[in-house]
């Protein structure tokens, strides 16, 4: 275990992760010049096609150094907020992380976040400065801001261009001088106790668990007991990540590798458990888990063909066994039929799983707006949490209505400070701090309700700055709020599926938003449709789709007037028996649109 190094990239996204990780398989030769792509670790084509990474990839490596044969295992992580629980997986596995800094931009919002992370962990981090050859590159003022957020001297500061490859070799030689082994005084023992970071399916050898080996050691044919989820299985395979699954004979302590379960059950294995010999269940002692990542907005998701429910179903359970941070329940809504409620860590999360429903699983999904969980306190004093409208009780039940609060950090070059202390004030944001972590960053920390950020302020954002701003957010707290639930009404019905629950302040913009999309997109009928919305009955806002016009008398060539009469007063008649004869139908592709544009 010596020679064993265990460690993670972490940084903010765009700073070169992904490029870094290419050019150590390069250098250590995992994988062959004439199979090598960039963003090699980016194994599904949504990653390479928005040039971001989205799931952890490990890769085991193989590097000579001062006479010895070191085995190095690397976890690419994300580095978008919306995947920070795919890093805190990570980095309960190792015992470094390299803090990748992009010189031409320097500390932004999520480096801090992911680094706060690796110091509770007690990890060794080995800061960097990635893209020095950048002609916009302030190396000096990049050293600077990483040496004081570190609190280390600026000559332990590596310096990188990961895309020529310059400094990559000195480097590795300095994770592995750095990062410490395998601690060998808790591991070196004779159980078997396995750590599970990630999963994946396989349909011949069941579920796949990506493990970090505390203790012990386990090979094909072993009895497996999961301790958290009490559930026992017999090992298919064993192996490494190459970053290629490669089977082995057995992994040890120290390791990071793969246990093929047997288990078929994908339900039954869970990221956090811990993997024992099942003979010594009795005497293992479980890992603690990770701590369960709440969702922070909701969606519904229905398939546009009511049939392809349980394909649906299976498709998010399929990718709820790699993306443990995702949930889901089954609901229903009158003009959709049967769909399920999903919860998110933010929107680009909500955005992913959408675009991976579509493409790995070649399904149409309908998907509604957003929202956040509220909290309302009935007048009994219980409390409920709602994740709907369709959820949102009788106005005179509620005694207190809450919205979700959150601490949001934006990290901004002096240049574009006021642009984003403007937008801040447009999305209600309250000031806390603002603090000059160099002459060239600005941290501002500011308080919000989550409902303003979810809607564009990521995008509004990146827009004042041009690009250079960057924001990290926590959840603080629920806190009073005067929400109302705004219900849409399409010829004096009410579309539950349209229904929203906004402030009272807010919802007659939102109300003469929804009925104007509503116009636009529903096609005409043979008769005029009142679209309107309403809070607690009364109409708030109002739109009228015309009649969809026919010249019943265009074939009538002169004559008495009185045949064209007979004629427009049967259409008429004909009109008002259609709009009193029952519900307007909606067809699938409006919800589609009207969610889209809102």
């Amino acid at each position: 275990m010596e020679n064993i190094r265990n460690f993670v990239i972490i940084s903010h996204i765009d700073h070169g992760k992904s490029t870094l990780a290419d050019r150590f398989l390069e250098l250590t030769e995992t994988v062959p010049k004439n199979k090598m792509r960039p963003q090699y670790l980016d194994m599904m084509d949504l990653e390479r096609e928005r040039g971001i990474t989205i799931k952890m990839q490990p890769v085991r490596m193989n590097y000579f150094f001062e006479g010895k044969e070191y085995v190095l295992n690397l976890i690419d992580t994300p580095g978008h907020v919306d995947f920070s629980y795919e890093v805190s997986r990570s980095l309960a596995a190792v015992e470094g992380a390299i803090l990748l800094v992009d010189a031409s931009k320097g500390i932004q919002a999520q480096t801090v976040a992911n680094l706060e992370q690796a110091k509770a962990q007690k990890l060794k981090i080995v800061p960097v400065l990635n893209k020095i050859d950048l002609p916009q590159a302030q190396i000096e003022e990049s050293a600077k801001e990483v040496s004081g957020l570190l609190e280390v001297e600026e000559k332990e500061i590596l310096k990188i261009s990961a895309k020529y490859g310059q400094g990559v070799k000195g480097l590795i030689e300095e994770v592995i001088k750095r990062v410490p082994p395998p601690r060998q005084d808790q591991e070196r023992n004779k159980f078997l106790r396995a750590l599970i970071f990630d999963l994946k399916y396989d349909p011949f050898k069941g579920v796949i668990a990506f493990v970090r080996i505390f203790g012990g050691e386990v090979g094909e044919g072993d009895k497996i007991y999961l301790l958290q989820n009490k559930i026992s299985g017999k090992v298919k395979e064993v192996g490494y990540f190459r970053p290629h699954l490669l089977s082995e004979e057995k992994l040890e302590a120290g390791d990071i590798g793969y246990i093929a379960t047997g288990i078929k059950e994908s339900g039954k294995v869970r990221v956090g458990d811990t993997i024992c010999l099942e003979r010594f269940k009795s005497e293992t002692m479980a890992f603690p888990g990770y701590k369960e990542p709440k969702p922070m907005i909701f969606a519904s998701f229905y398939p546009k063909r009511p049939q392809d429910f349980d394909l649906l179903k299976e498709a998010l359970a399929k990718i709820k066994l790699t993306d443990p941070s995702l949930t889901f329940e089954p609901e229903a809504k009158e003009g959709l039929g049967r769909g399920f409620r999903l919860g998110f860590l933010g929107n680009l999360h909500a955005e992913i799983i959408s675009e991976r429903i579509g493409r790995e699983e070649k399904l149409e999904i309908v998907v509604s707006t957003p929202s956040v969980l509220y909290k309302i306190i009935n007048k009994k004093g219980q409390e409920f949490l709602i994740k709907s409208a369709a959820d949102w009780p009788d106005p005179a039940q509620i005694q207190e209505s809450l919205e979700p609060w959150i601490e949001l950090q934006v990290f901004t070059p002096p240049d574009f400070l006021g642009k984003v202390l403007e937008l801040l004030d447009i999305f209600e944001a309250k000031k806390k701090t603002m603090d000059y972590l160099s002459r060239e960053r600005v941290v501002l920390t500011y308080e919000a309700p989550l409902r303003t950020i979810i809607t564009g302020f990521y995008d509004k954002l990146k827009g004042v700055s041009q690009g250079f701003a960057s924001m990290n957010y926590r959840f603080l707290e629920y806190r009073k709020a005067d929400l109302v639930k705004m219900e849409i009404l399409i010829a004096g019905k009410k579309e539950e599926a349209f229904s929203k629950i906004v402030t009272k302040k807010d919802a007659q913009e939102e109300g003469k938003k929804t009925v104007k999309i509503l116009k636009e997109t529903l096609p005409s009928q043979l008769f005029a449709v009142a679209l309107q919305a309403a809070v607690g009955g009364k109409i708030i806002a109002r739109e009228t789709i015309k009649a969809k016009r026919r010249d019943v008398i265009a074939p009538l060539y002169g004559g008495d007037y009185t045949r064209k009469k007979k004629l427009l007063e049967r259409q008429k008649k004909g009109k008002k028996e259609l709009k009193e004869r029952g519900r307007l139908s909606i067809p699938s592709d409006v919800f589609f649109k009207v969610f889209k544009a809102q």
